[in-house]
């Protein structure tokens, strides 16, 4: 039998995977199976996840190479600089695709009557709309900067846009200026209707439209605005210094990524050799910079906010969120949780119940604490406010508040100051380790004594994200579960104890040996003849210990179904190491955001929901929770749902060694797992 150590690639690169994820996403812009503006929108989100990814793995391995160091370990067994150069490489072929795949989108608008035009197809009764526009919306946010030898470029914001202007003066000297496209920019401009004719201009154009309107001081031959923009480091920067809280620490850092390093500067690639020239050296950019040639247009994370125009039949249809069965809205949830465990579905359920739930508690005399973890809120939380309220009736309220979530941390950090002020107790996590398990308990005094209510979710108590993103959450009066939970709330506290669990499964203490101990019995179970399988479903997959042991279970025969949504590192179907492992991705309408684990356990399957993925960082630098299902209906349920998952033969995509995205297909009826999940529910009803 093949040792794996002797395959020579027993791990695909995490930065390469996170790639093809992102290439999934493209795909579903290409797919014209998809509605046309939601195509758009999802040029969107590959934009934005790109952005993401260089502020922070490009960043990473950035910083890898600058150390001198080959990062050969902690890559994989990849070069660092050689990861640089195949990241640039990818990303220059998939920014090509995704401009080609933009202007098949905007012909096919075309034809539905939707016109996105630019500065030079504006006609008379759309200028003086434009110029108007220009006047009461855009100029009073306009930052232009003149630049000569005298005036420092300012640093540029991460992942604005800006147009880099030149004009050429009449006595043939260039003078360069900077206009920063402001976010308090509406991105795009609808412009008035013709003749059952919709059109838009983007705010990038109408400002070429209008330079003559902002640059009339100078007597200039001729003008030019070309779109440039930086993408910097990500990583926070905590300061030591002794005299400052935490909270001040991790704001000011924030502040500090706005000038951290450049990892990725973009430019139109149709400006000329001496402007771009300029600009780069006024911004101190290397040519050995990760330097990508782009389109016309710049932050085309903006088109998932691209304008519906009222047209409904070119967005995905609306589902209704569904109740859950047997538990109403208009009853008391505590005495529907006292009888039996409910599982929330979201956004197949709604996501009501929990800020329901909240507010309940938040009125009920009965109710004595709450204690809730919370990662990314939404912008305007009822989950928040029901907390403040719980807070002012006298309840004591503690929230461990994670305000190191990357790029929400400044968002959280409002929301703390806010439920400080309101007699919130605010815990910060644990030094070195973030909280990002989904939790929330709370005591009620009945019959004089404590009687312990919660709830444990795979996903952020966030009214916005739970209508795109699929999360389990379970409500449960479990006393055993919910003692352990309550456990969790305590090391926070006393974080230098390390607690006993008897039932969930904690980051970082307890997560690899518990999980590898129900994989080590389903090696036994195969060995001994007995039925044995593992099916995982997660975000993520890059932990090498975690994919070593599932190599392993393969390797004695145990079957092994995975969905991994985004990356994964781990190899199937090779002979020797990984045949009887077989993994897909789901990408469509909603974000894969489930975390669910299925132990064969001799046909009695032992089931966790959890907030944690495969990764080392969820693994040993997290605080995370898997809580295991009791409830038999509710096992079945998720049983249940992870099947109509992995029968996907629509929207699933096979993972393989050759990362190519294929999708899986078959002779079988379509199974559209997104949408015959929503009619699994609804057919509960």
């Amino acid at each position: 039998m093949i040792k794996p150590e002797k395959i020579e690639n027993i791990y695909i690169n995490r930065e390469v995977s996170w790639l093809q994820f992102n290439a999934r996403v493209l795909q579903e812009a290409e797919d014209e199976d998809v509605p046309l503006i939601e195509r758009l929108r999802f040029l969107g989100i590959f934009s934005n996840n790109l952005d993401e990814f260089f502020k922070v793995r490009y960043a990473t391995v950035k910083r890898i190479v600058e150390a001198g160091k080959g990062g050969k370990s902690e890559l994989g067994g990849v070069k660092a600089s050689a990861l640089l150069e195949e990241i640039t490489q990818i990303v220059i072929k998939q920014q090509s695709e995704s401009l080609k795949i933009l202007n098949v989108i905007q012909k096919k608008l075309e034809s539905e009557n939707i016109f996105i035009i630019n500065e030079t197809q504006i006609n008379k009764e759309q200028h003086k709309f434009i110029k108007n526009y220009f006047i009461q919306k855009v100029s009073p946010a306009l930052v232009t900067i003149v630049l000569n030898e005298f005036v420092k470029l300012p640093n540029l914001k991460d992942s604005a846009a800006y147009l880099a202007v030149n004009m050429v003066l009449k006595n043939n000297k260039n003078q360069y200026a900077l206009i920063e496209i402001s976010k308090a920019m509406d991105r795009f401009v609808v412009l008035p209707k013709q003749d059952d004719k919709n059109y838009i201009i983007m705010v990038d154009d109408l400002l070429r439209y209008c330079l003559d309107d902002i640059f009339n001081i100078f007597d200039y031959n001729s003008i030019t605005a070309h779109m440039i923009k930086i993408t910097r480091d990500g990583e926070l920067d905590l300061e030591s210094d002794l005299s400052k809280s935490f909270i001040e620490k991790i704001s000011d850092s924030v502040k500090d990524r706005q000038i951290g390093d450049p990892v990725r500067f973009v430019y139109d690639k149709t400006i000329d050799k001496d402007t771009l020239q300029y600009f780069m050296t006024k911004m101190d950019i290397e040519n050995t910079d990760s330097i990508i040639p782009g389109g016309r247009y710049h932050n085309r994370r903006d088109y998932m906010r691209f304008p519906s125009l009222g047209r409904k039949d070119l967005l995905y249809d609306e589902i209704e969120a569904l109740p859950i069965k047997g538990l109403s809205l208009e009853n008391s949830i505590f005495s529907e949780i006292a009888k039996k465990d409910y599982l929330l579905y979201a956004p197949y359920h709604t996501f009501s119940y929990i800020v329901k739930f909240l507010r309940e508690a938040a009125l009920d005399p009965a109710v004595k604490t709450i204690k809730i973890t919370i990662y990314r809120l939404a912008q305007i939380s009822h989950v928040a406010s029901a907390l403040i309220n719980a807070a002012k009736n006298g309840k004591k309220v503690t929230v461990s508040i994670e305000i190191r979530a990357r790029f929400d941390e400044q968002a959280n950090i409002d929301y703390a100051e806010q439920m400080e002020q309101e007699g919130v107790n605010l815990l910060f996590g644990v030094p070195g380790l973030k909280v990002h398990s989904k939790m929330c308990v709370i005591e009620r005094e009945e019959k004089n004594k404590i009687v312990r209510y919660g709830f444990i979710s795979t996903g952020n108590f966030n009214e916005s994200t739970a209508r795109i993103y699929t999360d389990y959450t379970l409500f449960t009066s479990n006393q055993k579960i919910l003692k352990d939970i309550n456990k969790v709330f305590s090391f926070f506290d006393t974080n230098y104890r390390v607690y006993r669990y008897k039932h969930i499964i904690k980051s970082p203490h307890y997560t690899k040996s518990a999980f590898f101990k129900l994989i080590d019995k389903e090696i036994q179970n195969v060995r001994e003849g007995k039925p044995a399988y593992i099916r995982l479903k997660m975000n993520s997959m890059s932990s090498y210990k975690m994919i070593d042991k599932l190599y392993e279970a393969s390797r004695a025969g145990v079957k092994i179904q995975l969905i991994i949504r985004g990356l994964c590192c781990l190899i199937p179907g090779q002979k020797g190491m990984s045949e009887n492992i077989e993994v897909i991705s789901v990408i469509d309408k909603f974000l894969e955001h489930t975390r669910l684990l299925v132990f064969c356990n001799n046909n009695d399957p032992k089931v966790y929901i959890s907030s944690a993925d495969w990764m080392t960082r969820n693994i040993e630098n997290r605080v995370e929770v898997s809580c295991p299902i009791y409830d038999e209906e509710i096992k079945q349920e998720l049983i249940d749902t992870y099947n109509i998952c992995w029968s996907d033969n629509v929207k699933a995509r096979i993972i393989d060694k050759n990362q190519n995205n294929k999708y899986k297909r078959n002779n079988k009826p379509k199974v559209r797992s997104q949408f015959e999940t929503y009619n699994y529910y609804k057919n509960k009803q």
